[in-house]
């Protein structure tokens, strides 16, 4: 992701695939590589929460 990441995009991704999957519209071929795509967004989505957990962390330690 050479872009600044967007939390609610990935979100989006990951709800269009895993409603292709479901729907069974998704091609057998492309299966894998849907899949690898929703595990790296997870993890980064996941990261960006724990990012935004310390951020708001922090800014609230200084405030005391």
């Amino acid at each position: 992701m050479s872009q600044k990441f967007s939390y609610e995009k990935a979100i989006a991704e990951i709800e269009s695939i895993i409603e292709e999957i479901e729907n069974h519209t998704l091609d057998v071929d492309e299966l894998s590589s849907k899949v690898k795509k929703v595990a790296q967004l997870i993890k980064s989505c996941k990261q960006k929460l724990t990012d935004t957990k310390l951020e708001v962390e922090n800014l609230l330690n200084e405030i005391d």
